[in-house]
């Protein structure tokens, strides 16, 4: 019964192929909007996601305070409101914490041989390749030792080390950094590229007591970067941090911090806000094309009861009853529009693929699920439900004797 059914369906809508492919435009845009969003949606946020992962796991990052210049904040971290004090006050009274590492960042000429680049520099703690889960390809990292005693000692990232060296072994070269020579002792793996699309192998890493006292001349640090002891305590070591800073700086009750803890998940979500709000935008396209497609279905399938008056009247005179006719012509309402389905998902599937060919810049990150084609369908079967119910109902209702007499 229903595949009779349907293939009277399939065999009205052939009689006018132009007039069916149109109607189905509308669904397949919006069916390919809707897998499309989603690819890419869900491509952006699993790159943002393994960037992150390159913080480490359970990170806490500590900003400095903002400073204000000519009436403009220029955000947290431009003000060194952290001391070594606060620094060596986290590592001894709070029990939640596995590694902290303080930064000095800045940029600096160095040289080797012959060969002279201009690079990041950041001074670290011993914690801080532990706290970025930035294995050693060789040698060994600082000591307690080295920090204190502010030694030229440093680890070279991997392009650091290939402009330098080449493909020599860097463990045990001497670099120089702002003229002061620094004997390399370790080798970092590669770790690749930052959520900000720059080189995070193209660093030096040098103990930060040798980078505040030779380099930068500093006395503060302008971040921190904390190691929860795991994920569950990551609320808790938090909250911890940011009393422990307020007593320490004086900040009384209802005044301002001077400082900012921001979790992982906090930089997570500050990353993927902007992909959100695209695939809200990209969601209200899909919507309104498949609402479009959906009204559509409903005029051409009204279109089509009125053309075809005569040939229900003959079907109800020979025996066909109103439920019948209500579900040949609501079957092809769900046949056009899952036939613009599927085209919609051929179409939303290989988009990123045909925008990444076509582009020599940018770089579509695309990641179809199982859900999003399932759901495709689900929504252009019930868009064949809901806009064809209608039309159907109509032609069910017919006189057959009216209908007989329709020229």
């Amino acid at each position: 019964m229903f595949l009779a059914t349907f293939r009277v369906a399939v065999r009205a809508l052939r009689r006018n192929p132009l007039r069916t492919l149109l109607t189905m435009l509308g669904i397949i845009i919006g069916v390919g909007a809707v897998i499309a969003m989603v690819s890419i949606g869900n491509g952006a946020k699993a790159q943002v996601e393994a960037q992150i992962a390159t913080l480490g796991q359970n990170v806490l990052l500590v900003l400095s305070g903002n400073v204000t210049r000519g009436g403009f904040g220029m955000g947290f971290g431009s003000a060194g409101t952290l001391t070594k004090e606060d620094y060596e006050a986290l590592r001894r009274e709070i029990p939640g914490i596995a590694g902290v590492s303080p930064e000095v960042r800045g940029f600096a000429q160095i040289a080797a041989g012959n060969q002279n680049i201009n690079t990041q520099v950041l001074g670290v703690g011993t914690d801080y390749i532990m706290i970025r889960a930035w294995p050693l390809a060789s040698g060994v990292n600082f000591t307690e030792q080295d920090i204190r005693s502010a030694n030229k000692v440093a680890l070279i990232g991997k392009t650091t080390a290939q402009t330098l060296f080449g493909d020599m072994d860097p463990v045990g070269q001497t670099i120089r950094i702002k003229s002061a020579p620094f004997t390399v002792i370790g080798a970092l793996s590669s770790k690749g590229m930052s959520m900000m699309g720059s080189d995070q192998d193209d660093v030096v890493l040098v103990p930060y007591t040798s980078a505040m006292r030779r380099l930068t001349g500093a006395t503060t640090f302008r971040s921190l970067t904390v190691q929860a002891a795991s994920a569950a305590v990551v609320p808790e070591v938090q909250n911890q941090i940011t009393d422990l800073l307020r007593l320490r700086h004086r900040i009384q009750p209802g005044r301002d911090d001077d400082f900012l803890v921001r979790s992982q998940q906090e930089i997570t979500d500050m990353a993927t806000s902007t992909s959100r709000t695209m695939r809200q935008l990209l969601a209200a396209v899909a919507g309104i094309s498949l609402l479009v497609g959906g009204i559509g279905v409903m005029n051409i399938m009204l279109v089509s009861v009125t053309e075809r008056t005569r040939e229900i009247g003959v079907r109800m005179a020979v025996g066909a009853r109103g439920r019948d006719i209500m579900l040949q012509f609501l079957t092809e309402a769900i046949t056009l529009s899952l036939t613009g389905g599927v085209i919609g998902v051929l179409l939303g599937v290989y988009t990123p693929n045909v925008l990444n060919a076509l582009s020599e810049t940018t770089t579509w990150p695309a990641l179809t699920s199982p859900d999003s084609i399932v759901l495709a369908f689900g929504v252009s079967a019930a868009v064949g439900i809901v806009f064809g119910l209608y039309p159907a109902w109509k032609a069910s209702q017919l006189d057959p004797i009216e209908a007989l007499r329709y020229e």
